[in-house]
C-alpha cells in the first residue's frame, strides 16, 4: 500500500500519452529516432513504460508470498517479494503450478479440519470414505480410534472443540499453509506448524484448536479493492488498446505481445490465489499445554540434508531448488527458512497431496504453456528484419505451444507401468523437451528486444477513438 499513490501517479501519464488528438492524422516512421513527439504518436519509451506498468501491477497484485519470519526486516520481505515477482514474469506457468497446489493443499486441509472438529463424521466411515481430503490428514483421522473421552488421560478435541469451532473455508486452509500458526513453548516461538501437526496436536490435546474465523483472517490481509482494482483498470486498457489497434489495422510491437501473455497467465494465478490472505505480516499464536509432552521434531525446524553439502553442488542446488518446488516436485526446507521460523518462500503446500493431485496440477500447467504459446503466435506475421527472425519467431511460438503438450504424454507414459527402459526414454524425453521449451523462452525474448531496434511503420501512431464514434 506504500506504493499504491507512486502507482496511481504512474498511470495517469500512461493513459494521457495513448489518447490522440482529434484530427485522428498519423505519420508512420520506420524507426525510434524518426518517431516524431506528435499528440497523436506514441514513442517508443510510452510503449516500454505501458508494458512495465502492466506487468507491474498485474504481478504485483497477483503475487501472494508466505508470511515472513517475525524477526525479518522491511528490506528482506520487500526483496523476497521483489524475487518472486521476477520468476512470475520470467516463468508463469510455474507460477500457476505453485498456485495451484497451494490452492488444493489449502482446500483438502479446510475439509480435514472440518470433517475432524466441525460435522461429525458417522462411527463407521473409513479412510476411503475420506476421497476429497489430504492423503496425510485423512490417514491420521482413520488411525484415531474412537472413545467418549472417559478412559482417556486428554479430552477428545472434536467434543472439546464443538462449542467453539467454526466450520474452515479455503481461507482457512491457505492461512495454515502459508505459515498462520506459530507453536510455543513457554512463550517462546519454536517453529511453523504444517497443518497435519496442527490436527494431530489438538486431537491429542497438546494444544487447544485455533479459533480463528475468516474475518479475522481477511482483517490481516493487506489486499484491499482499491489496489485490485487500478491493477484491473491498467490491464483492461492495455488489453483495450491491443483490440483497438487490431481494428484499426495498427501494428502491434512483439514487446506488447510478450507482455499480453504473461498478463493473461498472471489473472489465472490470481484465480487460484482469490482466497489467499495477501502480505500477512504474523502468524497466529499457538501454545503447547504444560502437562503434554513435546515433540522430538516438526516438519519446519530442520534443514534439508541436500544444503549440508560442502562441495560446489551446493551453490547449484540453491539455485535449482525453487524451480523443483514451483513445480510440485517437492519442498524443502532451507537454512534460510529454518532460521527465520517461516515456511519455504515457494513452499507452503502439502506435497503428498501434490503427488495425489499431480494430473490436475499438470493439465493446468501445462495447458497455460500452451496458451502463452498461443498469444505469441499472435506476432505470426509480424514485420522482421530478414526472414531469418520471422521464422525463428514461428518455430519458438509453436515449440511453446507444442512442448508442453509432449511433456504431458509422456509423463503419462511414466506414470503408467512400463518396463525400465521406456521409463528411461521417457525421462529422457522430458528433459529434452524443458530444454527445447526454455531455448524457445529465450529465442523469444532476444527476439522482441532486438524489434525494438527497428519497428514497424504505423507502430508509433495511436488508436484514433473518434473513428469508434457512430456518426449519423
Amino acid at each position: 500500500m506504500t506504493l499504491l499513490p507512486y502507482a496511481v501517479l504512474l498511470y495517469i501519464p500512461f493513459v494521457y500519452a495513448s489518447l490522440p488528438s482529434l484530427n485522428g492524422t498519423s505519420t508512420p516512421t520506420l524507426n525510434v529516432s524518426d518517431s516524431p513527439p506528435s499528440c497523436d504518436t506514441r514513442s517508443l519509451w510510452n510503449i516500454i513504460w505501458s508494458c512495465a506498468a502492466t506487468l507491474f501491477a498485474c504481478t504485483w497484485t497477483a503475487v501472494h508470498p508466505n508470511i515472513p519470519g517475525m524477526d525479518e526486516g522491511k528490506v528482506t520481505v520487500f526483496c523476497r517479494r521483489l524475487c518472486i515477482m521476477i520468476m512470475a514474469l520470467i516463468a508463469p506457468e510455474l507460477m500457476i503450478t505453485w498456485a495451484a497446489n497451494q490452492f488444493l493443499s489449502a482446500r483438502d486441509t479446510a475439509k480435514a479440519f472440518n470433517n475432524a472438529f466441525g460435522a461429525q463424521p458417522q462411527p463407521h466411515q473409513a479412510r476411503g470414505d475420506h476421497p476429497d481430503i489430504g492423503e496425510s490428514a485423512a490417514t491420521l483421522l482413520s488411525e484415531i480410534p474412537s472413545s467418549d473421552g472417559r478412559n482417556s488421560p486428554h479430552p477428545i478435541a472434536p467434543h472439546v472443540a464443538g462449542r467453539d469451532f467454526k466450520d474452515w473455508t479455503v481461507t482457512q486452509g491457505f492461512f495454515t499453509w502459508m505459515g498462520g500458526f506459530m507453536l510455543y513453548f513457554d512463550d517462546k516461538s519454536r517453529a511453523t506448524l504444517r497443518p497435519d501437526e496442527l490436527l494431530r496436536f489438538v486431537r491429542e490435546g497438546s494444544v487447544d484448536v485455533p479459533v480463528i474465523i475468516e474475518a479475522d483472517i481477511e482483517d490481516r490481509s493487506k489486499g484491499d479493492a482499491l489496489s485490485k482494482g487500478i491493477a484491473i483498470l491498467q490491464l483492461a486498457w492495455f488489453v483495450i488498446q491491443l483490440v483497438a489497434r487490431y481494428t484499426q489495422n495498427l501494428p502491434i510491437t512483439l514487446l506488447e505481445i510478450d507482455t499480453l501473455a504473461v498478463a493473461a497467465l498472471t489473472c489465472i494465478t490470481y484465480g487460484f490465489w482469490w482466497k489467499k490472505p495477501k502480505d500477512v505480516g504474523r502468524p497466529h499464536a499457538i501454545y503447547w499445554k504444560a502437562t503434554a509432552s513435546r515433540p522430538r521434531k516438526l516438519a519446519y525446524d530442520k534443514v534439508n540434508s541436500m544444503f549440508s553439502r560442502e562441495d560446489c553442488s551446493h551453490y547449484f542446488i540453491s539455485c535449482v531448488y525453487p524451480i523443483f518446488t514451483l513445480m510440485g516436485a517437492a519442498t524443502f526446507n532451507s537454512p534460510r527458512a529454518v532460521y527465520s521460523r517461516r515456511v519455504p518462500s515457494v513452499g507452503g503446500y502439502d506435497e503428498y497431496g501434490a503427488g495425489r493431485h499431480r494430473t490436475i496440477v499438470l493439465v493446468i500447467g501445462c495447458c497455460s504453456g500452451v496458451v502463452f504459446g498461443a498469444i505469441h503466435c499472435l506476432g505470426w506475421n509480424d514485420v522482421f528484419q530478414g526472414n531469418t527472425k520471422l521464422l525463428l519467431w514461428r518455430a519458438a511460438s509453436l515449440e511453446i505451444v507444442l512442448t508442453p503438450l509432449a511433456i504431458l504424454m509422456l509423463s503419462y507414459f511414466i506414470w503408467e507401468d512400463h518396463s525400465n527402459s521406456e521409463e528411461v526414454v521417457a525421462s529422457v524425453g522430458l528433459v529434452i523437451g524443458a530444454l527445447i521449451y526454455i531455448a524457445a523462452r529465450v529465442t523469444l525474448i532476444v527476439l522482441l528486444v532486438m524489434s525494438l531496434r527497428s519497428l514497424p511503420p504505423g507502430v508509433y501512431d495511436t488508436v484514433a477513438w473518434t473513428k469508434f464514434i457512430p456518426h449519423l
